[in-house]
């Protein structure tokens, strides 16, 4: 069965592999003991395809995950959304899930912004705010002025590297991969004023797949 992998992952699937080899040369026994943590590196860098629903206004996940309980909170300062509150759904990303990150919407991208910070365990409401993250805002097609929504990549306890390849001004669609995490963090995302919430706290996520809201 082939498994997909995404390019960032050869790297250390090929470390992981030398290193299980060499230790087999030494020990079945420790070759043995080593042998699941290489395929769990196989599987944390799986890019599975996804088949992402058709329809106008729909907002679906960016990330696989668990949906964390949802709050209302102030857009990251930097993408200059303003201070008005908005619905946050966060998805927390375990050492198990796929970590490829898919654009949530159709749009444009009007913001990118990096902030370094500090690395607290991704389920904690405060590594919204205090962690490292990359912050998108995104203006959905066609929903103008108010209807831009931010997508915010978030690092968490053991993750060390956020990557992102949207710039601004770029055109993107819904379902499309634009980023990865790694090891084990959160994607937040800020709806627009008036979005239809369509899931629930603590519900299992696809990115690519699952709606979260829709927006006319």
């Amino acid at each position: 069965m082939r498994i997909p992998i995404h390019r960032d992952g050869w790297p250390y699937i090929g470390a992981f592999c030398a290193a299980n080899a060499v230790l087999f040369l030494l020990s079945p026994w420790l070759g043995g003991i080593f042998a699941p943590l290489t395929l769990w590196c196989v599987l944390f860098f799986r890019d599975p395809d996804r088949v992402t629903p058709d329809g106008d206004g729909l907002i679906t996940s960016p990330a696989d995950g668990r949906l964390l309980p949802f709050g209302l909170a102030v857009p990251p300062q930097e993408l200059g959304m303003g201070q008005e509150p908005r619905l946050r759904l966060s998805i927390f990303m375990d050492l198990f899930n796929v970590h490829v990150n898919r654009n949530p919407a159709d749009g444009t991208v009007m913001v990118i912004s990096y902030r370094k910070g500090r690395f607290f365990n991704a389920s904690f409401d405060k590594a919204s705010e205090h962690n490292e993250r990359m912050s998108a805002r995104i203006r959905l097609k066609g929903g103008g002025d108010g209807g831009d929504l931010a997508v915010v990549q978030i690092a968490g306890l053991v993750a060390r590297r956020i990557r992102s390849d949207l710039v601004q001004n770029q055109s993107v669609r819904r379902g499309e991969r634009f980023g990865i995490i790694r090891f084990g963090s959160r994607l937040d995302v800020y709806l627009p004023p008036g979005a239809k919430v369509l899931v629930t706290p603590n519900q299992h996520v696809k990115a690519g797949e699952t709606i979260l809201a829709s927006f006319q």
